[in-house]
């Protein structure tokens, strides 16, 4: 079909409402107008699949793989910790990294706190701080003392 055959099939349509143009808006009686705020809310975006973006975030969420450490690293760590329940109530600030297990997938992370011992549950193996953190003396991969 040529450009002015197409041309002129547009004029044509366009003609075809233009009875129509001008017309008021109509209101009706029977129906109040809508509220704008729900007017809105019909063309919110609809979520089909509910869940998928957090199930995709939580994929692609990196976890570290825990480090098992020699018997010789793993003695030396016993030794300090020995060393700090001898000094509990010193004051002395303590940094421990150890190893958190992620509750949703394999691995984990390694996480650092510093702060005060207040006791070492040997039976149990943790460690309390004075701010309430319980460190599972098992996961501590690392222990520096501000003061030795």
């Amino acid at each position: 079909m040529s450009q002015a055959v197409q041309s002129m099939m547009n004029r044509r349509e366009m003609y075809k409402y233009q009875d129509m143009i001008d017309l008021p808006h109509p209101v009706s009686r029977t129906h109040p107008p809508m509220p704008i705020q729900d007017r809105a809310a019909q063309f919110a975006p609809f979520a089909a699949l509910s869940g998928h973006y957090e199930a995709v975030r939580e994929t692609a969420r990196l976890t570290e793989e825990r480090t098992e450490l020699d018997e010789g690293i793993r003695e030396e760590l016993n030794r300090e910790l020995r060393r700090i329940q001898e000094q509990i109530g010193s004051g002395d600030a303590v940094s421990f990294t150890y190893f958190v297990p992620d509750p949703k997938k394999s691995g984990g992370a390694y996480a650092t706190v510093t702060g005060c011992v207040k006791k070492i549950k040997e039976c149990e193996r943790v460690i309390l701080l004075e701010d309430g953190t319980e460190i599972p003396a098992d996961e501590i991969i690392s222990i520096q003392r501000s003061s030795q």
